[in-house]
């Protein structure tokens, strides 16, 4: 099983799908990468060799942010947004949608479990 930037690549995936396991690496990258380091898309993870993880580790190391750089960063932004008080920092702060969507009927996800009228009314 290869280990790249603290994320074990799942067994017996192509290896274009198995890089997207890594946080801040999607399709489109992988398959950057696997053109830089000249490897197949279909090829599988379980059949990587030393070489070739070595190959990966060092493209992703020097040219993308991954992992908990990404995720600090992006944490950082949603921070900036809220202390800024604009409109998309209330939103997250309201922990509704920020992107336009309608909130009357839909956004369960955002909003999270209806509340009944029993509970509104205690």
């Amino acid at each position: 099983m290869a280990r790249l930037a603290g994320v074990d690549l799942p067994k017996n995936k192509h290896l274009d799908r198995a890089l997207t396991y890594i946080h801040g690496i999607g399709l489109t990258s992988s398959r950057k990468i696997l053109d830089k380091v000249d490897l197949p898309y279909t090829m599988n993870s379980d059949d990587l060799d030393g070489d070739d993880i070595n190959r990966l580790r060092k493209v992703i190391e020097e040219e993308y942010v991954v992992e908990g750089d990404r995720r600090r960063e992006v944490s950082m932004d949603i921070k900036r947004l809220t202390d800024l008080g604009c409109y998309r920092g209330r939103r997250h702060r309201m922990g509704l949608p920020c992107r336009g969507q309608r909130t009357k009927t839909n956004a369960r996800t955002r909003k999270g479990p209806r509340r009944g009228a029993a509970a509104r009314r205690k």
